[in-house]
Order: structure tokens, then sequence, then C-alpha cells
């Protein structure tokens, strides 16, 4: 079978660039620190419904995900999820936390090649699955979580952030 130089040229075109990505992903963290700003702090550490994790507890899952996850794939060093070192004892420290973890999410992806993406990463020593899968799971999860403080918002009769506006 022949190929033509169209057929070629439609190959190789991709759907969204790796900077585009990071900004999609970088969108979705934007708007959840607007979530975790909105949560006055006595509820953002103790208000919860059926027994799911506060909103607190929640983002401390989401620290120990980005961040460290990019940074494991970009040096290529599994380490163990460790949620514990991401938890604060106020809201203040937390968003410190999350413009920190920001910060090295576009440190590590500025070293990250396109050809990186369908390599396979055990992630956490745990999710053995390729690049592009984790980083997706990275978005997926947080906008799961932040799905669950929007919840919580609403029944503490707080307004949330628009969805939309990342």
């Amino acid at each position: 079978m022949n190929t033509t130089a169209q057929e070629i040229t439609q190959e190789n075109k991709q759907v969204i660039s790796q900077e585009e990505l990071l900004n999609h992903w970088q969108g979705h963290r934007n708007l959840t620190r607007r979530v975790i700003e909105a949560f006055p702090e006595k509820e953002f550490f103790e208000f919860s419904i059926a027994g799911m994790r506060t909103f607190a507890e929640l983002t401390a899952e989401l620290l120990a995900i980005g961040a460290p996850g990019i940074k494991g794939i970009v040096k290529q060093e599994v380490q163990p999820y460790q949620e514990d070192s991401t938890k604060a004892t106020t809201k203040a420290e937390y968003l410190e936390k999350w413009d920190k973890a920001t910060s090295e999410i576009n440190e590590y992806w500025s070293q990250l090649k396109v050809e990186d993406f369908s390599k396979t990463f055990n992630l956490f020593g745990e999710y053995e699955f390729p690049v592009i899968q984790n980083v997706l799971y990275f978005i997926d999860n947080e906008v799961h979580h932040r799905g669950q403080g929007y919840v919580y918002l609403r029944a503490l009769g707080i307004a949330p952030p628009f969805f939309w506006e990342r």
C-alpha cells in the first residue's frame, strides 16, 4: 500500500500540544485553588458529607500526586505515595504548598520530552502506565475531588467558582 504525502501529514498532526496540555492542567489547578480559597477556615478542615474526607484531606492528596508524580516521571525515580508530607494546619499553608507545587509542575514539565509521553512509568510504584495516562490521571483525579469540594461549598451555602473559568 502506497502512502501519500497527505496521509503522512495527517498522521503527524496533533490534537493538543504539550504546552496546551500543561495549560489545561494548570487551568484546572487554578480553579481548584479558587475552590480552596472559597472555604471558610474551619469548614475546610472539618466539614464533610456522608463520611467523605474533608476538603483539606482531599487537597493533601492532590498535593501528594501532581508535583511529586511529574517529578518522578521526569527523574525516572519511583517514589512511594506520601500524603502525610503534604498536610498543613492552616488553609494559608495549603495555598502556599499549592503555589509551590504549581511552580514545581512547571519546572519538571519543561524537562519532559514529547517522546516520554508514550513511555511506561510505574507511578508511586503502584500504577504502571504510559506517562500520558499518568498525566491524565493527575487531571482527572483533581477534577473528581474538586467536584466533591463543589458539593461541600453548596451544602455550606457558598457559591463555588464557575467550573468553566479556568
